[in-house]
């Protein structure tokens, strides 16, 4: 196999955001941004919100993929975090300037600031929080994160849990627990709370 993925416009370098970029569309198409860990239920409920909300569901790992043409554990794999990064940032630049979607992130996309500043400035960011505990029971037998492929994945989310909260925080408009909810429930009462922030902001 060749060691290199494909670039494309999509797919490469990320760009200098323009300076004189478009103002955030009307509130009503404003994106909605979904942050957090992995196994916080950024797919699962953004998939139903995005339904329920009548909107495009985009996954933006899966976005990634169809674009590269492979899975991200490959793209880790070939070019590093790093590499993977970088691509994650080009793709995420693009999509955050959509409007009407509901956009689940990879949960390490808050790490570049220049990420969290397009999250923050182009829609309304939810932070998606569980416990450690939550979201080891979660991805325990997902062999397909490749940041937890060490002999302790607790442990591993423990810390990058500890490491990511703040940056979550930091940029999210709105905070849900996801607990241990019915995804059902979850989406509806998201919904609420999505309302009245926009009532009240």
């Amino acid at each position: 196999m060749n060691d290199s993925l494909p670039l494309s416009a999509s797919c490469g370098e990320p760009r200098q955001a323009a300076e004189n970029e478009a103002p955030a569309p009307p509130r009503a198409d404003r994106p909605l941004f979904l942050v957090g860990m992995m196994g916080a239920g950024k797919t699962t409920i953004g998939r139903h919100l995005a339904r329920a909300l009548n909107k495009e569901f985009v996954d933006l790992d899966h976005e990634l993929e169809a674009r590269c043409g492979v899975r991200v554990s490959l793209i880790f794999d070939i070019e590093g975090e790093a590499g993977f990064r970088k691509r994650e940032t080009a793709a995420l630049d693009e999509c955050s300037q959509r409007s009407g979607i509901v956009l689940a992130t990879g949960g390490g996309a808050v790490l570049a600031e220049e990420n969290r500043r397009y999250l923050r400035e182009r829609g309304v960011v939810v932070y998606l929080r569980a416990s450690a505990a939550e979201l080891y029971r979660r991805v325990a037998r997902d062999r397909s994160r490749p940041l937890l492929q060490t002999a302790d994945p607790e442990r591993r989310i423990r810390e990058l849990l500890a490491q990511r909260e703040p940056l979550y925080e930091s940029v999210a408009h709105l905070t849900f627990e996801t607990g241990s909810m019915p995804v059902g429930q979850a989406v509806q009462a998201l919904i609420s709370m999505l309302q009245q922030h926009e009532t009240l902001s």
